[in-house]
């Protein structure tokens, strides 16, 4: 059984949520990229009070992101993953929780759990996807965050899966494409499309390969209404956004512009699938907070795909959080 101070640490997680995500908009991990440094020196390059940055620091060190030496600090392996330049950074996740209405809202959960609505839009008035419009700063750590998120499974997905019977894939809600741009490198008889809104979607990709760029093309526009012609449709992290009716507005907007013989990909978590309980629960609940999504079981998809008049075939397990869920038309 677990013990009272096990309990303790649960009750105050959302301190240490707090510092990380300082830590992160400070750009410490960054300032500490080449090398031990005091906080004196740190203090030049990063805009702190320099006893506040001690404190910091200190509790940073406490729990495995830094360490110390003779008043100097250092990163840990597990800290390098705030900086910036590693792929898969988790500096945009905790700059998320800088933003003052994401975490009240978070603090509105107990509204959610009453209530069912989201605690995001109950609070503020207004929808996340609206808020982050209006705030360009906030939209573009939501943006960073998501293409640092997909790098962590793109080559999973890509690798898994095996795309030899098509000849065209759309990323649809793919943002900057890094799902698209992994399926395009492992594929070279692919073209692909990233489909995304305007502001969003990466005209290029992202790492910039000039020979990638010739399978490449970019659309902009509402995957409630419409999405690009394709054999192979790609949705990662998009359906947990959402209830499950515009679930199924999204897929009925795929199915349309579904080739023959064609598939759709739904790249989620799946409730209880072993080993990712803890990660996939978290996720609901950030669903519930934020969007008014959820994360849901393969019946629960099964079910999704049966309204919008297609069938589950499958479901493939990557060596990431994610899996794959092939749905047909029926």
């Amino acid at each position: 059984m677990g013990s009272r101070e096990e309990m303790q640490s649960l009750v105050t997680a959302y301190r240490l949520s707090a510092a990380v995500a300082v830590a992160a908009d400070l750009g410490i991990a960054d300032a500490l990229a080449e090398g031990p440094r005091s906080v004196a020196d740190l203090s030049v390059d990063v805009p702190a009070d320099p006893d506040g940055l001690r404190r910091l620091l200190r509790a940073l060190t406490a729990v495995g992101v830094c360490r110390e030496t003779d008043g100097l600090y250092a990163l840990t392996e597990m800290g390098r993953w705030l900086r910036t330049d590693v792929t898969g950074s988790l500096r945009p996740l905790a700059q998320t929780l800088v933003d003052p209405a994401v975490w009240a809202a978070w603090g509105h959960l107990g509204h959610s759990v009453r209530t069912g609505d989201t605690a995001f839009e109950a609070l503020h008035g207004i929808d996340v996807w609206t808020h982050r419009e209006r705030h360009p700063a906030q939209n573009a750590v939501f943006n960073a965050n998501m293409a640092s998120l997909s790098a962590r499974v793109a080559d999973s997905v890509a690798a898994t899966y095996d795309f030899s019977g098509f000849a065209s894939v759309v990323d649809v809600g793919g943002g900057l494409g890094v799902l698209l741009e992994a399926v395009l490198a492992r594929n070279e008889h692919l073209t692909g499309t990233v489909f995304d809104q305007a502001h969003v979607v990466g005209q290029a990709p992202p790492s910039g390969g000039e020979s990638l760029g010739l399978r490449w093309s970019a659309q902009s526009g509402d995957f409630f209404g419409a999405v690009p012609a394709g054999d192979c449709m790609l949705l990662k992290s998009i359906l947990h956004d959402w209830p499950d009716a515009r679930c199924v507005q999204i897929l009925h907007a795929c199915r349309r512009s579904l080739n023959l013989g064609g598939v759709i990909l739904v790249i989620e978590r799946v409730l209880g699938r072993p080993g990712h309980e803890v990660g996939t629960t978290m996720s609901d609940l950030n669903m519930l907070v934020l969007p008014g999504g959820r994360e849901r079981s393969e019946q629960e998809y099964a079910a999704l795909a049966a309204s919008a008049g297609l069938r589950l075939r499958r479901v493939v397990h990557t060596s990431s959080p994610m899996s794959i869920i092939e749905v047909v038309p029926v």
